[in-house]
């Protein structure tokens, strides 16, 4: 049976980006976070009763990693960024570090104390698998998803502002992209939102297995194609927009490639972008041949829409 590791941080609350985003970078697979601030209201807003719990200012949160993976240097190394960040945020101070091995299964039951239904937008309403839940209007879609050990459920600020951006520039019938999938989320939704054709890919085998589950979950799926893949290396699919949610560092790679497959006034969405990456991943996008159309910015996240176009009156700075 696989093993996973847990590492948990408690921090302050202001501090949840900030270590969200350290643990992926470290390599984890996923973060999950408990905050006693979700239990402030006596009923959720999807009609649960929740339980009374004693307020803190402090939350955990909580990464995965494999087993393969050595925790101790691990640890180390998170305590020394942690430690440089700190004399930055002091937001950071007094945090604690625990950690634990789990099995693969028992890592995604522990998602599902977490996880619960999520309004994204007017339109985009994620429903975890086990959960009843009814729409309130004709023209909520709903998301069905157990994310299981896949990154990528819908409510963090990287992936909604993905679910924006597709939002804004499916209008029906085209052929996406889908870089990274993870949970495959980003695959659903732009065939809910009309797209024609999905190709999903990632490289980790967990990630495609977990997103074709997610897939079948969800009625009229028919038309998305999950693959293990890297980027964009050696797809010869042309496609009208291409969608990625994946650390900057990792985004740069790609662009080039998008652009060669990206079919004229098509769109590449690039989120995943830490503030201080932004600079760098938007001047590689501009030099592969894109123009920007669209910044989105959630807290310390940014997210681009880019497009492949002749006439640039509509885009920044056209």
């Amino acid at each position: 049976m696989e093993m996973w590791q847990e590492l948990t941080l408690t921090v302050s609350r202001q501090a949840e980006e900030i270590v969200s985003n350290l643990l992926i970078e470290l390599g984890s697979q996923g973060v999950a976070i408990e905050d006693t601030a979700d239990y402030l209201k006596e009923e959720s807003p999807f009609g649960e009763l929740v339980p009374e719990i004693e307020q803190s200012e402090l939350i955990k949160i909580t990464g995965y990693y494999p087993e393969t993976q050595n925790l101790t240097l691990l640890s180390e190394t998170l305590t020394e960024k942690l430690l440089e960040l700190t004399a930055i945020e002091p937001v950071l101070a007094n945090v604690t570090v625990t950690s634990q091995a789990l099995k693969e299964e028992d890592w995604a039951e522990n998602w599902k104390k977490y996880y619960e239904p999520a309004r994204i937008s007017h339109d985009l309403t994620i429903v975890p698998s086990w959960t009843e839940y009814e729409p309130r209007s004709s023209f909520e879609k709903i998301i069905k998803l157990d994310p299981g050990m896949a990154f990528g459920t819908g409510t963090h600020p990287t992936t909604k502002m993905s679910l924006f951006a597709l939002e804004q520039v499916l209008r029906g019938g085209e052929t996406v992209i889908d870089v990274g999938t993870g949970s495959g989320v980003l695959s659903i939704a732009s065939i809910l939102l009309g797209a024609k054709e999905v190709y999903a890919y990632d490289l980790d085998d967990v990630a495609v297995r977990v997103a074709k589950e997610n897939i079948s979950l969800n009625p009229g799926m028919e038309n998305v194609h999950v693959a293990t893949g890297d980027l964009l290396r050696g797809v010869t699919q042309k496609a009208d927009v291409i969608v990625a949610n994946i650390l900057a560092d990792i985004l740069v790679h790609l662009t080039d490639d998008a652009f060669q497959l990206v079919e004229k006034e098509g769109y590449l969405i690039l989120s995943g972008i830490i503030a201080d990456k932004l600079e760098m991943v938007l001047s590689k996008a501009l030099s592969s041949g894109f123009f920007l159309e669209t910044h989105l910015i959630q807290g310390e996240w940014n997210a681009l829409v880019l497009k492949k176009t002749d006439d640039i009156s509509g885009v920044i700075g056209g």
